[in-house]
């Protein structure tokens, strides 16, 4: 049995959703919904439906998992809560300091309409999630450490695309080379945010926009931009589109720690993801939690989930036997 998948927004991570369920056989595109006129919008998959996100809730019976594309800043907020009255949902709500809000704001609407909602999937929060738990498990006598980038954040570019002003923008996330080449040397510097990362924008302002106040806007964003040595660059569409087309990323989760009865013998645990399309990697992670979800949900589960309550072999498609013998 297929999980069916309804993709809610259909930007550069609907897209990349919709290729990533082309890559596993167990999942079908039933329909993709977008705030744009419909008739407007071509997709890549023959013969799948495009409908505006008003018509989503008569969809109900005929997905399995609906998977928000929207943005953390002002998309998802609403969103989620909001569709998860009608569907299991599944989004990749990525501002750290505010999930523990969405959590009780979504898993409110899903323990109402007993669907599963699985929040803030991705590579980070996510995967890399998932290595700060392992590695505080294993070495308790320890510090963790998560450096972001060189690479564009999609959430911290759509926050900036949401500024008055503001016709389009890139936003790198740049580790601070001697701050990582400090940790992994085994040194456990106490380290700020501002002295982990800088954020570098490339920004392209609307004709006539005061661009004194996008900056300062910019700088003093609360949760994106105020804790960071932040530079902002206006620059031409043209330029954008010529020099900043690609959505690279990745980034590095460190824990260091020691073990013995003297605590003499330390140990650094590295996880690190090198990215060629931040978009598209997110989707892939994003389909396998789907079909997580969607086992959670034929379980009778129901409220918020995060990465930390799905256990890994309902992400694959193989069965437990399988996992067995080929990846134990």
């Amino acid at each position: 049995m297929k999980t069916r998948i309804g993709i809610y927004g259909y930007g550069n991570l609907g897209r990349g959703v919709e290729s990533a369920i082309r890559q596993n056989d167990d999942m079908e595109l039933v329909a993709v919904f977008t705030r744009r006129d419909p008739s407007t919008l071509k997709i890549n998959t023959e013969g799948v439906p495009v409908l505006h996100t008003d018509d989503a809730p008569g969809m109900a019976d005929r997905i399995d998992v609906m998977i928000l594309c929207g943005g953390s800043a002002t998309d998802l907020p609403v969103q989620t809560p909001a569709l998860a009255k009608y569907f299991n949902v599944i989004d990749s709500f990525d501002n750290h300091s505010k999930i523990p809000d969405h959590f009780d704001r979504v898993n409110a609407a899903a323990k109402e309409s007993g669907k599963v909602a699985l929040i803030s999937v991705g590579w980070d929060p996510g995967m890399f999630s998932l290595n700060r738990l392992l590695g505080n498990c294993i070495l308790p006598d320890g510090r963790d450490y998560t450096f972001w980038g060189k690479g564009v954040s999609q959430g911290h570019s759509d926050a900036i695309r949401r500024i008055e002003g503001v016709a389009d923008a890139k936003q790198y996330t740049i580790p601070v080379e001697s701050a990582l080449e400090a940790v992994r040397a085994g040194k456990n510097p106490e380290l700020t945010t501002r002295e982990k990362h800088t954020r570098e924008c490339f920004v392209v302002a609307k004709e006539g926009a005061d661009l004194a106040r996008i900056e300062n806007e910019i700088k003093t964003m609360p949760a994106y931009f105020a804790d960071y040595d932040t530079t902002v660059h206006f620059i031409s569409a043209e330029e954008l589109r010529r020099d900043h087309s690609e959505i690279p990323h990745g980034g590095f989760v460190i824990r260091s720690g020691k073990t013995g009865l003297d605590l003499s013998h330390s140990h650094i645990i590295e996880y690190s993801l090198k990215l060629d399309s931040n978009p598209e990697f997110t989707s892939s992670v994003i389909v396998a939690y789907a079909r997580a979800a969607h086992r959670l949900a034929r379980e009778g589960q129901s409220g918020c989930k995060t990465v930390f309550d799905v256990p890994p072999a309902y992400l694959s498609p193989k069965s437990g036997e399988e996992l067995r013998r080929t990846m134990l």
